[in-house]
């Protein structure tokens, strides 16, 4: 059960290091060699080793954090291996994690080409907090719909599923950022219209959250309207988005097209970083936001809450009145 009173951040990387030893043993991609992570469909990029020393990233953790997620890195296409591949990594993750104590939890992976739903359930059972997979799984509504009995396990176990960027493909003269600006936010969008396409409807009781904002798909939906796809109607509660990756200007627009209730704080540490919800104590509207220089978005004390602690509880743990 998460701390009621204290701050989440749903969205953070680290390796444990069982997880480091399997992917150097690897000769292929995703592997290391050293501290450089070769991936089939991006460029050779340095890590920084302190960034996956846990108690050097739990020591610059805000004060009344109650909790911090951690995720596999999807874009390293893990989970997409073949199965007798993909095992020895997950099985790596599974038992890095276990070592990991408050306030640190983890989401689970499992492989997408051959989903085990009992491995899955034992991940629950084992203490992890939902499951997380690539927006690639969720391409498009036929996609969804193959991947639709893993995203069930986690509807009956009663635990909320992370979606967040997959593996790209290869692309070659491409700038450096060109995955995590232009494909990663691609495939959130579509992982965002599959869901709304069919995902509620086969799967009404299902938590679910998006990372990145769903790379801003929301505020698409007057497109949406405009080429008579209908209308967002009620905003779904059970839908979240969270925000790393974008500042003030994004989350403004995120809130104005869904609400606070569904925006959840996420930041990407180490590849991010975090935004500062800061509540104002100046008297400005509790729902309100303002637009302030560099990444602070400053919210009535209420909003501030309700995305850093109220929804991030209501997304793991379900509505508890």
């Amino acid at each position: 059960m998460s701390d009621l009173s204290g701050s989440i951040d749903l969205h953070q990387h680290l390796w444990p290091a069982q997880l480091v030893e399997a992917l150097r043993a690897r000769s292929t991609p995703p592997r290391l060699v050293g501290w450089t992570m070769h991936l089939a469909g991006e460029p050779p990029c340095e890590i920084e080793p302190r960034d996956h020393d846990l108690a050097a990233r739990l020591a610059h953790e805000p004060p009344g954090r109650a909790r911090v997620c951690m995720s596999l890195s999807t874009p390293l296409g893990i989970e997409n291996l073949p199965a007798g591949q993909a095992q020895p990594l997950l099985q790596a993750w599974r038992e890095g994690v276990a070592e990991w104590r408050d306030p640190v939890s983890a989401w689970a992976a499992i492989s997408t080409r051959e989903p085990d739903l009992t491995a899955l359930k034992a991940n629950f059972d084992d203490g992890f907090i939902g499951l997380q997979i690539g927006a690639d799984q969720l391409r498009s509504p036929a996609a969804l719909e193959a991947i639709a009995p893993a995203l069930a396990g986690c509807e009956s176990a009663d635990k909320p599923v992370f979606v967040h960027p997959g593996p790209v493909a290869p692309t070659h003269d491409v700038p450096f950022w060109w995955a995590p600006v232009v494909d990663y936010v691609a495939g959130l969008q579509a992982a965002w219209w599959s869901w709304h396409s069919v995902g509620r409807s086969l799967l009404p009781g299902l938590r679910i959250c998006f990372a990145a904002g769903a790379g801003l798909a929301p505020i698409h939906h007057e497109r949406l309207t405009a080429r008579g796809g209908g209308q967002l109607g009620i905003v779904d509660t059970n839908t979240f988005v969270e925000t790393s990756s974008y500042g003030p200007q994004a989350i403004d627009a995120l809130i104005r097209v869904l609400g606070v209730d569904v925006i959840v704080l996420g930041s990407d540490q180490p590849y991010a970083e975090p935004l500062d919800v800061g509540a104002n104590l100046e008297g400005m509207p509790l729902t309100g936001c303002i637009r302030t220089p560099a990444h602070r978005l400053v919210l009535g004390s209420a909003a501030a809450h309700a995305i850093t602690t109220a929804n991030p509880n209501r997304l793991l743990e379900g509505d508890q009145r």
